[in-house]
């Protein structure tokens, strides 16, 4: 009997054996062995910088519905349009969030864990982080405490399906600590980024630059929370040299082609009629701009402004520049007649010009002229011994000549000159002279909204003047922030509620923790 129970088991293991081998056979199959399992992580960092500058979804909302017309550059009448009078709109409050995330913050953040330590990838690496860092700048400045160290990492483990959110002060020491890291770690001995760094072609001075000019901006930012640190965090980016010329500028290269999307420039599509985006009911230049630069004969008034007219037919155009009018901010088509009587079309006000809204016009992030207006700030506040007027003079005129860049005709120098003079930075008191930086700082960041409207929550300047249409629900205040990703209230609930907490409510009107201007 006791042999026959050993002849079965060992049968039956013999059974289970071969169905193994059959099994493991039968995955094998699966399996493509010629195919590479490892795959070049300089293809994911082109993808993870153009999902950096952005699609037609975060860009028309985040950049254009909310940041360009709350801070006064762009005006419309349209009701969706939330940021003109600050009603809110969860998808458009939520879709930097929604689209960065799982899109370049994820790509971002794969090359970096798959680069890191490795010798021969030190540029992907160091590119990659830099992109992976400006991006959640980006969004903590938008939205405050946010998932920084776990943000990518859900495939890493489960550990990191539910991140948690890091306060915003403590985002800031690890983007400073990151972005360091990253710049130093450039080497001309790993391999070459080559066309895959569609920024810079590998350049890797000027990703240098574009670092230190970075940590200039985030400097500046936490200069009124911790003035200590922002000092030492500036001055030593500049003593390393941040963008120093219009041809170092970080503006991402777009380009036409039958792939659209990421390729195009997102505002540009946005904006373009053809392109699916807003058409007619698109915003006009806002009049606080308009108004702005009649005040000070701007020399960009007509780069920025195409004229009066339907945008999509040139036959309409007025292009005169004292006939141009902006938009007042804050109006619906009704409401606009208690101003305009006679109102009876968007054609009589100023249209955004279509020559630097092509799909592959470039998408700016950070400019030579904001590193100049920075370093004339710093220079102000006895940061760095320089002459506050030069580096002034050098950021108006670099933001002006920056236009070229999207192939309309810049100003002649004596035109510059004079506008330059006009203002009268040099002889103007300490507070006016933070206004002066401030306003020129503003119109150097059209098309970069967001960047633009951070700036202003940080120093005040310009004066804007809030509007207050009766279905707002900030009680008449322009919005210090954008509200989370609906979703994340219940998708990661405990890290939410734990934001909230420490940070205030989830509300339009809760500031951040840089954000202490009055």
């Amino acid at each position: 009997m006791k042999k026959h129970i050993k002849t079965t088991v060992l049968a039956l293991l013999s059974v289970l054996t071969l169905n193994s081998c059959d099994n493991e056979k039968l995955l094998d199959l699966n399996v493509n062995k010629n195919a590479s399992t490892d795959i070049d992580q300089r293809y994911l960092l082109s993808l993870g910088m153009l999902q950096v500058a952005g699609d037609r979804y975060e860009s028309w909302r985040t950049n254009l519905i909310y940041s360009s017309t709350m801070i006064q550059h762009n005006a419309t009448l349209a009701g969706y349009w939330s940021g003109d009078k600050y009603y809110y709109n969860a998808q458009y409050s939520g879709a930097f969030w929604e689209a960065n995330y799982p899109g370049s913050i994820k790509t971002l953040t794969q090359v970096v864990d798959q680069t890191k330590g490795k010798p021969e990838s030190a540029n992907t690496f160091a590119a990659a982080s830099i992109m992976r860092s400006f991006v959640l700048h980006r969004m903590t400045d938008i939205y405050g405490d946010i998932p920084y160290t776990q943000a990518g990492r859900g495939l890493v483990g489960a550990e990191n399906w539910f991140p948690k959110y890091d306060a915003q002060k403590d985002v800031y020491t690890m983007l400073v600590a990151d972005i360091k890291t990253a710049r130093d770690a450039f080497s001309p001995s790993a391999r070459a980024l080559g066309d895959q760094d569609v920024l810079y072609k590998g350049d890797y001075d000027k990703w240098r630059k574009f670092a230190n000019s970075l940590l200039m901006r985030i400097a500046l930012r936490m200069s009124n929370v911790d003035a200590a640190t922002a000092k030492t965090v500036f001055t030593e980016a500049a003593s390393k040299g941040g963008i120093d010329s219009n041809a170092s500028n970080a503006f991402m290269k777009q380009v036409l082609g039958t792939g659209g999307g990421i390729n195009y420039n997102g505002t540009s599509l946005a904006l373009s009629n053809a392109a699916g985006g807003g058409g007619d009911n698109n915003a006009r230049v806002s009049k606080t701009l308009v108004d702005f630069m009649d005040k000070y004969n701007d020399p960009r008034k007509m780069i920025i402004i195409g004229g009066l007219g339907n945008p999509y037919d040139k036959s309409t155009w007025v292009t005169d520049p004292a006939k141009q009018r902006g938009l007042p901010n804050g109006y619906t088509a009704t409401t606009i007649k208690n101003v305009y009587p006679d109102f009876t079309t968007l054609d009589n006000f100023s249209f955004i010009n279509t020559n630097i809204t092509d799909l592959d016009d470039p998408t700016p992030l950070l400019s030579y002229a904001e590193t100049e207006l920075m370093l004339a700030e710093a220079a102000l506040k006895g940061w760095v011994a320089d002459d506050a007027t030069i580096h002034f003079r050098k950021g108006v005129e670099g933001a002006i000549r920056s236009w070229a860049a999207y192939g309309v005709e810049v100003p002649s120098d004596a035109v510059i000159t004079k506008y330059i003079n006009d203002l009268g930075f040099a002889a103007a008191g300490s507070e006016r002279k933070l206004e002066l930086i401030g306003e020129q700082y503003w119109i150097a960041t059209y098309l970069n909204h967001i960047e633009a409207w951070a700036n202003w929550r940080r120093t005040g300047y310009p004066k804007l003047t809030p509007t207050n249409d009766p279905a707002n629900v900030t009680g008449g205040t322009i919005p210090r922030r954008l509200r989370y990703y609906e979703d994340e209230v219940g998708s990661n609930p405990a890290s939410y509620k734990e934001a909230i907490a420490r940070q205030g409510e989830d509300l339009l009107t809760t500031r951040v923790w840089w954000d202490v201007k009055k």
